[in-house]
């Protein structure tokens, strides 16, 4: 794969109101990440020049961006969009930058662009490599599909590409056409300095067109290359309906490629993955499940209907319904049925069910009985919970934080912790129990 041979332009300036949303359409997100990153990371194989165009909610998305990629080398464009509307004004440098010559291209590093759309999160680089490994003028993403309605449509001459229609210019029998603009685009640098000059928005929209350098480019006959792809490579999204679609494709992808490096999924297609999630060694996930954030799974069983986010999972089971929230570490450990746990480091211990261990370091050999909780939250603080190795926690307990329960102590079902346990300790918080005999007969008798 070639890197630093060409530059990338992303547009990413468009209102997106089919997305019936006040987030901007690029930063709308696919297993768990926002698609101008997934765009950008693809990119950055490629690539150290990378502009990246902004209009619509240009400030956030610019701070998004500076915070993800704290360390980022990227150029940024504001679209002068009230002179320069469409595609085609996104690359040209508008009044704003350049008053005496606004109809003229960005200024790029290398001699060879690509140009991609934001809203593409698909998008992956060894494709977009294929664009610049022949020697051609022009290439153009092309999708062949069986309904091609909200895409441009792309009109062959003698298997040429003679010119791309936007769906909202085209006649009743251009629609008819199943090949469609993916909106990816490559070119020479003069092809660009020559006609994005040219390009003018006589059309239904009054926008300027990078579709039209195709058309004026094949009078010409420049070389016009068709780099052909399938939608789940370069689906773009414009509504929610697109967005679940694109989603739909990429867990496709992350749930093949985890099962190629040998991670067991059953039922793959109810299981949700998000991108940065990583496996390690012989893993199993069951059906339902949900992989959230950036988790880590090493050697590990995840039962069916179980939630991890954020957490690493080492040699252990969790679930079914387990759910281990951001922030923990759970090791050698099994965690069962319905027990939650939350930025805990547990080592080794056993929390069969209904429990809830929260801010917690539990160490080895102990034993979290049905129904305990650890009270880590006073209302204004979270406070931390610590126990030690072969502590027996029976079961209904509740552990008030701050708390310390040494190694080697019981503590006795139903108790309420709210002192730290020595080592060794036997600890008991009940209320007396009082047995009144016959009182059954005596109160329902009343009753009557």
């Amino acid at each position: 794969m070639q890197t630093n041979k060409s530059s990338i332009i992303i547009i990413a300036g468009g209102f997106g109101t089919r997305m019936k949303s006040e987030i901007p359409k690029v930063m709308h997100r696919i297993c768990g990440k926002e698609m101008l990153f997934l765009i950008i990371n693809e990119a950055l194989k490629l690539s150290d020049d990378i502009i990246i165009v902004l209009y619509n909610k240009a400030d956030e998305i610019k701070n998004a961006l500076n915070k993800h990629y704290p360390n980022n080398n990227f150029t940024f464009h504001l679209q002068d969009y009230e002179s320069f509307p469409g595609t085609a004004g996104a690359i040209m440098q508008g009044e704003l930058k350049n008053k005496a010559n606004p109809k003229i291209p960005l200024q790029t590093k290398y001699d060879k662009t690509i140009i991609l759309s934001g809203d593409m999160p698909l998008v992956r680089a060894d494709k977009l490599s294929e664009f610049v490994e022949s020697p051609c003028d022009i290439a153009l993403g092309i999708l062949e599909l069986d309904n091609a309605s909200g895409y441009g449509r792309v009109v062959l001459k003698d298997d040429k590409v003679e010119q791309i229609i936007e769906e909202k210019d085209a006649t009743k029998e251009i629609k008819k056409i199943n090949l469609a603009n993916a909106g990816i685009y490559y070119f020479k640098k003069e092809v660009l300095e020559k006609y994005i000059p040219l390009i003018d928005s006589k059309n239904n929209q009054n926008e300027f067109y990078l579709t039209d350098i195709i058309h004026l480019a094949f009078k010409d006959k420049l070389n016009v290359r068709a780099v052909v792809a399938k939608e789940s490579e370069f689906m773009g999204v414009n509504s929610k309906i697109d967005l679940a679609k694109a989603e739909e494709f990429m867990l496709d992808f992350l749930r093949k490629k985890a099962m190629k490096n040998g991670v067991i999924f059953r039922i793959p297609n109810s299981i949700y993955i998000e991108c940065d999630v990583e496996f390690e060694g012989e893993c199993e996930i069951e059906s339902n499940s949900v992989l959230k954030g950036k988790s880590k799974i090493i050697n590990s069983k995840i039962l069916a209907h179980s939630i991890i986010e954020d957490s690493t999972i080492i040699n252990s089971s969790i679930g079914p319904f387990g759910r281990i929230r951001p922030k923990s570490v759970v090791k050698d450990t099994h965690i069962g049925n319905f027990v939650e746990v939350k930025a805990s480091n547990l080592n080794g211990i056993k929390a069969g069910h209904l429990s809830y261990i929260g801010d917690s370091e539990i160490d080895s050999g102990t034993n979290i009985g049905a129904g305990v909780i650890t009270c880590n939250y006073d209302g204004k603080t979270k406070h931390k919970t610590k126990i030690g190795k072969n502590v027996f926690v029976g079961s209904g307990s509740e552990l008030v934080a701050p708390l310390e329960i040494e190694s080697n102590v019981l503590i006795a079902a139903g108790s309420t912790i709210t002192k730290n346990a020595k080592e060794g300790d036997l600890v008991i918080s009940r209320s007396k129990q009082e047995n009144k005999s016959g009182f059954f007969y005596t109160f329902f008798t009343k009753n009557k």
